[in-house]
């Protein structure tokens, strides 16, 4: 045994650090395919129209209520479908940040 006290090997703090990085990547793919799985829906205008988002920023379904689709108002529905929509990836991206802050808790690797 050496001055170091341990024989060949990773000293016990490299090897905490590789073992909390496993673990740490472990925790973020499995976040990753909950986000992945997971549906953001927003609704505007009191519900005349809904997105929604996966957690891969894919659209899966845009409903409009028909009773709102005014040929002599167009720019008032292009409104309420552009917020429905931000508003689903602002959901997804929050969902997203959050979930990501919970990996920060791995002390010495952020």
């Amino acid at each position: 045994m050496g001055k170091s006290g341990f024989r060949g090997g990773m000293p016990g703090n490299q090897a905490n650090m590789m073992k909390q990085a496993q673990r740490m990547q472990q925790e973020f793919m499995k976040m990753q395919q909950e986000l992945e799985a997971t549906n953001f829906e927003f609704t505007a205008g009191g519900g005349a129209v809904k997105a929604v988002v996966s957690g891969t920023r894919e659209f899966s379904e845009i409903v409009i209520d028909p009773e709102v689709v005014d040929p002599e108002d167009v720019e008032m529905l292009q409104d309420l479908i552009l917020t429905a929509v931000n508003g689903a990836l602002k959901k997804a991206d929050e969902k997203t940040s959050e979930s990501m802050s919970k990996l920060q808790g791995f002390p010495g690797l952020f």
